[in-house]
């Protein structure tokens, strides 16, 4: 694989970014909850008949308490859309546009940070129509893929853009559909958000309900409608019930007229009565046909059952997964269901079915501890990982005790995958230990104090305590220099020449070039991809015109980068021409060198300047006519010029036999090949001048077509011939040679290494060359480093044809973020993090927060450096560049820096996932543990944050970002200002 296949593209980015689980039909969400057949037929079908009506946009508001089965009809209805199709010949666009489920299990599915950009990855594979437009809008600002980005922005670009392209085309096509699951599970947890108040979580609903409004009032979209369920929680009916989004909002439940008689659809009315009995019965039956001795309930246990469900899927749901528990008798499960109180269970009453669950466990006191660890978790883990995280006392039991509470949660059989409570019922009635009955439940510690000392102890067993991190640091701050700090956001300007994958070292030694240390010990640097860039900028020409640079073009290193496609083309610019007249141009005139530059126009243009004639009068002129590029020249017009002009000199070794014979081949070999070359070569043979040279003129023609039509060269297979023929791809601007089944020979190991040269890059500029960019061969060429090469260099007048727009908005897209942009915006939102935060004064003899004031004291052209060193991927700095000389220690210094962060990181990625989690989550369970804290917990806080806090940052630091750490810190340190100091 290539660097340029390694590198991130921006689809790449957002597939990354979106969040998978949020989609209704995730794996990470199974079982999904679907409507069984036959059940909530009035409630679906008034559903479909709001989605149809395309009068005007819609917020159709489904709300419920919990458990009454508002995702199973989100689910139900999402998989019904997306069966359908927008128009009767499309074959992709469905009608369902996207889906967000939310959950306060998952990180990324708790808050409102990656909404739009989720929807608009599912938008774009539903319509890769817009997909372009996705792009454009990510590369123009790649900080919209940010969490933290504004909401309104998000949607702007990622959302209402892409819409507004499908109006014309679904100007005739049903509504388009979005299904939204559990608002209220919009939460924010993490402390990813800037604080972890209760008023913060319901300002982010609220924003994204009044945004949503907006978005459905934008007069240029095509009509949509919006499916939302959620608890009826106070703020988000407030957030419904505003003046802008009364108009836009269908509330089920509704009251709609039929004949004069009211009729109430509604999630929790009395036909869900029935539809509860058709689910128990549907279970029951299936049951059976695993257990053929299992008797099946009667019609008046079923519908004592119904009604104890209270209306209620998920206590029906639970009810039958109680009973169908593989390791215990189903008809005593019956039993124990069917002898519960006759009272229904409305509202939190659910919660009397979780006591008797619990009190049929061994142990009921420990199972209730193991299953409000497993809600409090802010992420899932698996069985073995939770057992690792509460260590050998607590955890010894876990797996044991949680496979007795299977019908409240999931633990998968596969004790890899993480375990999940079924329903968020289960996360409210651990939340308080007053809904819980049993007696033995109320002495217990908190999970969330179990969970910070199990983090704390883990951490302290497996973070040894070290200094690398501030070691390292203060080693490069050694080499600070009084350099003004630049803006993070200017540096895209001072790296604008990188074209590799942005690696330390190699940042470094440019950053270093361009603020003017050029001395010869990091010459090496110029040969290198990214030195050859930067010497096609204005600050590198006007470099080579300077003494060292005109001394450097005389080492091998400037001969070499001369024979380059950069090199080349620099010699016809006014500099390079000018450089040619220096002593030092015309000692390389008299190189070999000289033959590439003179078959290019640069060379054959100079040859007509008075420089180039005075230079054909040299003896170098002389050896330069037999080469093969010296024949070709002399069929040029400019050739022909000469010959006819300066006849003397011109027949200077040309007057013998063998120049002669020499010559009458190349004719014919110019004649077959270049109908261009063919008629100067014709009209050259009509002159006087050629009669000089051929005395028998008339020879020459009949040989020549004898030749043409023996050797018949547009019939034989390309492929058959040498790479070299590559060559007569350029002088034919119209593909004589590219025939049906001739273009493969590009794709064979001649084909690409010609492509890589002069040869082929010439090419690509007439009109086959870039039809062929266009075809399967050329796009899968562009992904190549030649491919790279050649769009840095010469492909940009191509990317601005219509051919290279397409381009760009298809494959192109990862191509455009090959260099330092995307980089250089994550940098700047560090920096920017970095120079917020506040370190209390009390705190600065601390060695972790030494570390990061001396990663913000550094100048940028080592933070940026040691930024990437410590982001969270790979680079390919494994050894010093070949000849860095010995005493360059700033470059050794961080290559110490870049060799302490891979070692960090390969460290990190070897550990467990339950430490991973405990390094993530320790500071979000310390603060919601119990105040005041006991003394267990205030003495491990103590030590590790007095010995262990720099190695969690080395950790986190390398394999996450220093942004995060910050995120998590800032919470530590309040907490440590309270209780420590």
């Amino acid at each position: 694989m290539t660097s340029y296949q390694a590198v991130e593209g921006t689809w790449e980015k957002l597939s990354q970014v979106t969040v998978k689980g949020a989609e209704y039909d995730s794996r990470e969400r199974q079982p999904h909850p679907k409507c069984l057949k036959g059940t909530r037929v009035d409630l679906l079908d008034y559903i479909y008949g709001l989605l149809q009506k395309k009068e005007k946009n819609r917020l159709i508001w489904l709300h419920g308490t919990a458990g009454v089965g508002k995702s199973a009809v989100a689910f139900t209805v999402a998989e019904k859309m997306r069966g359908l199709k927008m128009t009767e010949e499309t074959k992709i666009e469905k009608r369902l546009g996207g889906t967000f489920f939310f959950s306060r299990k998952h990180t990324k599915r708790r808050t409102t940070g990656y909404f739009f950009a989720t929807l608009a990855y599912q938008l774009a594979i539903n319509f890769p129509s817009v997909r372009g437009d996705v792009n454009r809008a990510i590369i123009e600002n790649p900080a919209l893929l940010d969490p933290d980005k504004s909401l309104r922005d998000q949607m702007e670009a990622l959302f209402l853009r892409p819409l507004r392209k499908l109006l014309l085309r679904l100007r005739e096509c049903p509504p388009l559909v979005f299904v939204i699951d559990a608002l209220d599970e919009c939460t924010p947890e993490s402390l990813e958000s800037e604080s972890l108040d209760e008023p913060t979580a319901e300002s982010e609903l609220a924003d994204l309900i009044s945004l949503l409004g907006e978005a459905l009032c934008e007069p240029d979209l095509p009509i949509i409608h919006i499916l939302l369920t959620s608890r009826p929680e106070e703020h988000i009916r407030k957030a419904m019930q505003t003046e802008e989004m009364r108009p836009l909002v269908c509330e089920i439940p509704v009251k709609t007229s039929g004949k004069g008689v009211a009729a109430t659809i509604s999630l929790d009315g009395a036909d869900v009565d029935n539809d509860i009995y058709i689910f128990l019965q549907h279970s029951f039956r299936e049951l059976g046909s695993r257990h053929s001795d299992f008797p099946q309930p009667s019609v008046d246990q079923l519908a004592r059952l119904a009604s104890r469900a209270g209306r209620r899927f998920i206590v029906a749901s639970t009810m039958m997964k109680f009973i169908d528990d593989r390791n215990h008798d189903p008809r005593d499960r019956l039993e124990l269901m069917l002898e519960l109180t006759s009272k229904m269970l409305p509202g939190t009453e659910v919660y009397k079915l979780y006591d008797r669950i619990l009190s049929t466990c061994a142990d009921p006191t420990l199972a209730y501890l193991h299953l409000s660890v497993v809600a409090a978790l802010t992420d899932p883990l698996p069985l073995s990982q939770i057992s690792k995280l509460l260590g050998p006392g607590q955890g010894r039991d876990v797996e044991t005790v949680l496979t007795q509470l299977r019908s409240i949660i999931n633990v998968p059989t596969d004790i890899s995958l993480p375990v999940n409570i079924y329903h968020s019922s289960v996360r409210d009635y651990v939340s308080h230990r007053s809904n819980c009955s049993l007696r033995q439940v109320r002495y217990i510690a908190s999970p969330h104090s179990l969970l910070a000392l199990s983090s704390f102890r883990l951490m302290m067993q497996d973070l040894p305590d070290r200094t690398a991190l501030l070691d390292a640091l203060s080693e490069l701050k050694k080499h600070s220099q009084a350099t003004q700090p630049q803006d993070p956001k200017n540096m895209k300007d001072s790296l604008s020449f990188i074209v590799q994958s942005p690696d330390p070292l190699q940042v470094l030694i440019g950053l270093l070039w361009v603020r003017g240390d050029r001395g010869p010990e990091l010459q090496f640097w110029l040969e290198t991809l990214d030195g050859h860039a930067w010497l096609q900028t204005q600050g590198g020409k006007d470099w080579m015109l300077t003494d060292g640079g005109r001394h450097w073009l005389l080492n091998q290193g400037g001969m070499d980068w001369l024979q380059t496609p950069g090199g080349l083309d620099w010699l016809q610019t006014p500099g390079g021409l000018d450089w040619l007249q220096t002593p030092g141009g015309l000692d390389w005139l008299q190189t070999p060198a000289i033959k590439v530059w003179l078959r290019t126009q640069g060379g054959f243009n100079w040859l007509r300047n008075e420089a180039g004639l005075d230079w054909m009068q040299t003896p170098a002129m002389k050896v330069w006519l037999r080469t093969k590029g010296g024949f070709n020249w002399l069929c040029t017009e400019a050739g022909l010029n000469w010959l006819q002009t300066q006849t003397r000199d011109g027949r200077v070794g040309l007057q013998t036999q063998r120049r002669r014979n020499q010559l009458h081949v190349l004719a014919m070999y110019v004649w077959m090949e270049s109908s261009g070359d063919q008629v100067c070569m014709q009209e050259w043979l009509q002159t006087p001048s050629s009669q000089q040279w051929f005395p028998s003129l008339s020879s020459y023609r009949q040989s020549s077509l004898s030749f043409s039509v023996s050797y018949a060269p547009i019939s034989q297979p390309f492929s058959q011939l040498s790479h070299n023929r590559g060559d007569q791809l350029q002088t034919s601007d119209e593909g004589a040679w590219l025939i049906p089944g001739s273009l493969h020979w590009l794709q064979t190991l001649d084909g690409r290494e010609w492509m890589q040269y002069r040869g082929g890059w010439d090419w690509l500029s007439t009109q086959s060359g870039r039809n062929w960019l266009q075809d399967t061969g050329g796009q899968d060429w562009l992904q190549t480093s030649g491919g790279r090469d050649w769009l840095q260099i010469y492909g940009r007048d191509w990317l601005q044809t219509q051919g290279g727009q397409d381009w760009l908005q298809t494959y192109g897209q990862a191509w455009r973020l090959t260099t330092i942009w995307v980089t250089v915006e994550e940098f700047s939102s560090t920096s920017e993090a970095v120079r917020e935060y506040i370190i209390a004064p009390e705190l600065l003899l601390q060695q972790a927060f030494q570390a990061i004031q001396q990663f913000k004291s550094l100048p940028d052209f080592l933070m940026f450096p040691a930024f990437l060193a410590l982001r969270h991927q790979e680079h390919s700095t494994s050894a010093l560049p070949q000849g860095c000389p010995p005493d360059m220690e700033i470059i050794h210094a961080m290559k110490a820096f870049s060799t302490f962060a891979y070692e960090a990181r390969a460290r990190s990625r070897s550990a467990s996932d339950a430490l991973n989690y405990a390094c993530q989550n320790w500071a979000i369970h310390l603060s919601r543990a119990p105040n005041p804290w006991d003394n267990r917990l205030a003495y491990l806080f103590k030590s590790f944050w007095n010995h262990n806090l720099l190695s969690w940052l080395e950790r986190q630091w390398s394999l996450r970002d220093l942004h995060s750490c910050l995120i998590i810190l800032s919470e530590g340190q309040k907490l440590a200002m309270e209780h420590l100091l």
